[in-house]
């Protein structure tokens, strides 16, 4: 291997083959860049060197490469050509069906034969991050549609891998920090799966004592992703994720800028899928509520860049909740008003516009706008 200086590490380059700490401790995949949060973190840790059986990359030809890769490799989401909003909704619920498939059998895999082909989870994040870019609004609909999965880790790392791709998105980061995020996020939970799995599956609340022990998750899953030469960014999501800005998360107590960008989306992203998450012992929370939860940030908890980022990728009505008008009608959010988030566009249901296509309307401060989400019983008799 070759020996590169600490000091010759530039922000946004990349390797041909992946960058070592040392023997077995893979710092960089080919397909991440390196960045200014990297090379400080191995200063303060003093470290002076990396090893590499690659070539350092430019941006543009790292980029280039990675567009070939993906012609490949990537299966675009198949849409028929003048599909209505409905027929999209079930292309893309197809897709995220597969895509949350396959995640299950990524676990399975972990759990049952300790494997984890982390080149293919790339390559399954890069069309997850391809459909949000182009269908984030169908992709948010279709997942608040689609039954929750029966094992709560694979919901959650899919629900997750989700929310912090499209908070990432409206952070506008790069494509290959997308990708890298979307990672972190299905496998932050990773050490789970070394704890009793009645206490992540439990169909009750723990004891304090069963809460104790799960506090141990963010420690295991880092040691099991570093063990498997993990990139370094995606083995401080997993972790990270428990902390919060104040210092009171776990299993460091980290305050503020200590912890890592992608750590700051996840704990946003982890935290509202977890309130509005159908789990045994108690009912999901409404959209709007969980918002409400995340927005008050109590005790400074979370990152405000990345609470307004929630705000503004989902709405203070996220999409795919069922709301109730000013004007008596009832209605599903379907996209968001990037100039005022608290006044999302709507479909109003049941109704027509002249052409025979379905009804949206924007809602505003001066027209009609959203009064409330719909009651559970309001949901049951639409739904029934």
């Amino acid at each position: 291997m070759n020996s590169i200086a600490l000091k010759d590490l530039k922000p946004k380059s990349f390797f041909s083959k992946p960058l070592f700490l040392d023997e077995g401790f893979v710092l960089l995949a080919p397909e991440t860049a390196v960045d200014e949060g990297l090379i400080k973190r191995l200063t303060q840790w003093e470290f002076r060197e990396t090893r590499t059986a690659g070539q350092i990359l430019s941006e543009a030809a790292s980029e280039e490469s990675d567009a070939s890769e993906d012609a490949e490799k990537a299966t675009p989401l198949a849409i028929p050509d003048g599909a209505g909003d409905k027929e999209r909704i079930e292309s893309i619920l197809a897709f995220y069906k597969d895509f949350t498939a396959y995640m299950e059998a990524l676990y399975t895999r972990f759990v049952t034969k300790t494997e984890l082909d982390y080149k293919e989870l790339i390559e399954r994040m890069k069309g997850l991050c391809q459909v949000i870019g182009e269908n984030k609004r169908f992709l948010l609909r279709a997942q608040s549609i689609a039954p929750q999965h029966s094992n709560y880790l694979v919901s959650h790392a899919v629900r997750s891998s989700v929310y912090s791709i499209v908070l990432g998105t409206t952070l506008k980061l790069p494509q290959f920090k997308l990708i890298e995020l979307g990672t972190a996020a299905a496998l932050h939970e990773i050490g789970m799966v070394r704890l009793p799995p009645q206490l992540y599956m439990a169909g009750r609340a723990l004891s304090p004592q069963e809460r104790k022990a799960i506090t141990a998750h963010p420690v295991l899953g880092y040691n099991l992703l570093k063990e498997r030469q993990v990139p370094l960014a995606v083995c401080l999501a997993a972790l990270e994720h428990h902390e919060r800005m104040n210092g009171s998360g776990y299993p460091r107590a980290l305050t503020g800028e200590k912890i890592s960008l992608y750590s700051k989306i996840i704990m946003v992203a982890c935290s509202y899928d977890a309130v509005t998450a159908i789990r045994p012992y108690r009912e999901a929370k409404d959209g709007y509520s969980g918002m409400v939860d995340i927005l008050k940030n109590e005790g400074k908890q979370y990152d405000d860049l990345v609470i307004r980022a929630l705000v503004y990728s989902l709405s203070i009505y996220p999409i795919g909740t069922q709301v109730l008008l000013t004007s008596g009608k009832k209605a599903v959010v379907v996209d968001v008003n990037p100039d005022n988030p608290r006044y999302p566009i709507v479909q109003i249901l049941g109704a027509r516009s002249p052409d025979g296509k379905d009804l949206i309307v924007r809602t505003s401060e001066t027209s009609v706008r959203v009064l409330r989400p719909l009651s559970r019983e309001e949901l049951r008799a639409a739904t029934a």
